[in-house]
């Protein structure tokens, strides 16, 4: 760009002094024309009135000849003053030659103005055919010589301008050249350095899609994990200590019924024994299905959410309503596992967050996915800027399945989880 607009300013300076030197030469051209042609026509003019002058008999009429010839005369000299201020060093000598000519054809026809009328009659004849006519035609012959040299110098002016115009173009023509080969370098630069970007921004683009399939595949697997330890914990707690609090119980009954009757004090620590061995009991139950229900791997989907809903409400006096079609029990157990925790996630959410009096929740299977809704009439958040751990930790539950996860809510209007995910053939 910057070869282009230096070649712009450099052809508009060297036009614009073409133009400047053309007009002037131009100028100076047609006025030592018009000035040459004054002189041409002054010599002739002067002839013809000196001619009337010496026929004329009458002296009024000769009077008026002489006084049109110093009229002559007058814009003669100018006209040879204008030629002086435009002549080039080559018309020097010829117009000093036509100006020596001149002052001695004015000086000759002084000469004959001062003649008597008597004198002017005897000479007439033989100064016309030896002097006069001699003097005009040598004068005549200088001024188209000097003519001619002005027009070998205009031609000489239009041959330096034809020779202005072909360095101009040679020089744009040059500059053209350099400006596209140096833009072409630079767009060879361009895309080669485009290129070496765009492949790194698809190694980097790859290296992040690598990562992200990683890091989706280890939540999945840490998901798995979770799922697996809870069913370890939850089996652990269900066999070992809470068959250990079961045969503690019984035990404990078994005393209390073998203590006297006038054992007060004993029957009392008993009694007290027993009623904390319940209470670890219905806690390790309270765990074990919190971690993961037995119903759900023994009863299938539907029974767990009623379970769960029922908890719930119990906690919290939540209305939680349940609507799954019973064809939702033959799901695979990840599809079975993952509506679940959902379910639980946004049943919590609701109980600690949207002041909620009612949730629906609704599991619909179809040919070929399970559709779940869980709506609640709480006081609703902004979704897009509101994103907890809980959230997160559902989307990647769904979208590992390959299923689309989304949140409606707005403030004052409760909050719609909806979730999708495909039941492969």
């Amino acid at each position: 760009m910057l070869l282009m607009v230096a070649a712009g300013v450099d052809a508009m300076v060297v036009l614009q002094n073409v133009r400047s030197n053309d007009a002037q030469v131009r100028d100076v051209y047609f006025r030592r024309s018009r000035a040459l042609d004054q002189v041409r026509s002054g010599i002739y003019r002067s002839a013809i009135v000196m001619r009337d002058y010496l026929l004329a008999s009458d002296p009024a009429v000769a009077e008026a000849q002489v006084e049109s010839w110093s009229e002559i005369r007058q814009n003669t000299d100018r006209a040879l003053a204008d030629c002086a201020a435009t002549l080039d060093p080559a018309e020097a000598a010829a117009f000093r030659d036509l100006q020596q000519e001149v002052r001695v054809y004015w000086k000759l026809l002084d000469f004959i103005t001062e003649l008597g009328a008597n004198e002017k009659q005897k000479t007439n004849g033989a100064y016309f055919s030896a002097e006069l006519v001699r003097r005009r035609t040598a004068m005549l012959t200088m001024v188209d010589r000097l003519d001619e040299i002005s027009n070998r110098e205009l031609t000489s002016d239009d041959a330096k301008l034809s020779a202005t115009f072909d360095k101009m173009r040679a020089r744009l023509i040059w500059m053209l050249g350099l400006t596209a080969g140096s833009g072409l370098l630079l767009a060879a630069f361009t895309i080669r350095r485009t290129l070496d970007l765009e492949g790194e921004l698809n190694k980097r683009y790859e290296e992040g899609q690598r990562a992200q399939l990683e890091l989706k595949e280890l939540s999945a697997r840490l998901v798995s994990a979770q799922e697996e330890e809870r069913r370890a914990i939850s089996r652990e707690l269900h066999d070992e200590v809470g068959q250990s609090l079961s045969a503690l119980l019984m035990e404990a009954g078994n005393a209390a019924a073998s203590v006297p009757l006038d054992s007060a004090e004993v029957r009392r620590h008993v009694e007290s024994i027993k009623k904390l061995a319940e209470a670890s009991v219905q806690v390790i139950r309270n765990m074990t299905l919190l971690l993961r229900p037995s119903m759900l791997d023994d009863f299938g989907l539907v029974p767990a959410l009623e379970w769960q809903a029922r908890e719930v409400s119990k906690r919290t006096g939540l209305r939680v309503h349940v609507s799954a079609e019973e064809t939702a029990t033959e799901l695979p157990d990840e599809l079975r596992t993952c509506i679940y925790r959902v379910v639980q996630e946004a049943l919590h959410n609701c109980a600690r967050h949207s002041h909620a009096r009612a949730v629906k929740v609704v599991v619909k299977q179809e040919p070929s996915r399970i559709v779940l809704s869980v709506e609640d009439d709480g006081h609703g958040f902004d979704a897009r800027r509101v994103r907890g751990l809980g959230l997160v930790g559902m989307e990647e539950r769904v979208t590992h399945l390959g299923g689309a996860f989304d949140i409606e809510s707005s403030p004052e209007l409760g909050t719609r989880v909806a979730v999708e995910l495909p039941i492969a053939s």
